[in-house]
């Protein structure tokens, strides 16, 4: 029974280039199977998915974080999932209540660097490093939306990017942290949340 059990847990779990999963990806991929089986509501839409890679991103005071990473054409069907069926919800019941973030697997493309002629293609916008960081806070924040971004420099030269989020849906204050903490992991930069009330 536990052999068949991988097995259908790896039917929601393709990693690029053929990679094995770990045993925690394999734990989310099987949480995900349980759902597409056991739940009517999630059956179908999680039926027609499948995710890239997970981890734990470590959040302080004893807490973490699971990151799911699914391809860049699914995410649609994703957040489809995600705000009509309760995906996230469901999940996190499956986890302990540990919050989750489902975040498109982006690749980012390095600048050519002068001289060299090795990139003989143009670089699209979207695998530019500023492109695929916008998109991981949009990722990170739905079903809530971004009204507004500016960037403050700091007296020491560094930048902190501070970002509107919609009043309407207004996460809690736990969420926002997790937001701001899981960002500056995967990106390396400093960011806030703000509400404004305009």
């Amino acid at each position: 029974q536990f052999t068949m059990s991988v097995f259908t847990a790896a039917t929601k779990i393709k990693k690029s280039k053929g990679a094995q999963a770990d045993a925690f990806e394999t734990s989310v991929a099987q949480a995900l199977y349980d759902l597409q089986v056991n739940s009517e509501k999630l059956k179908g839409p999680l039926r027609e998915v499948h995710i890239t890679a997970a981890k734990e991103i470590d959040l302080g005071a004893g807490k973490q974080c699971i990151v799911i990473f699914v391809p860049v054409p699914m995410l649609a069907q994703f957040q489809k999932i995600i705000k009509e069926r309760s995906l996230i919800e469901e999940l996190e019941k499956k986890f302990s209540g540990q919050p989750i973030l489902i975040i498109a697997e982006r690749k980012i493309m390095r600048r050519e660097s002068r001289g060299t002629r090795q990139l003989k293609q143009l670089r699209p916008r979207k695998m530019t490093l500023t492109q695929v960081h916008e998109n991981i806070l949009d990722d990170l924040v739905f079903p809530t939306e971004i009204v507004g971004k500016r960037t403050r420099v700091r007296a020491d030269g560094s930048r902190l990017l501070k970002v509107h989020l919609q009043q309407e849906s207004k996460p809690t204050g736990d969420r926002i942290d997790t937001f701001t903490k899981v960002y500056k992991n995967l990106t390396g930069k400093d960011v806030v949340f703000e509400f404004p009330s305009y």
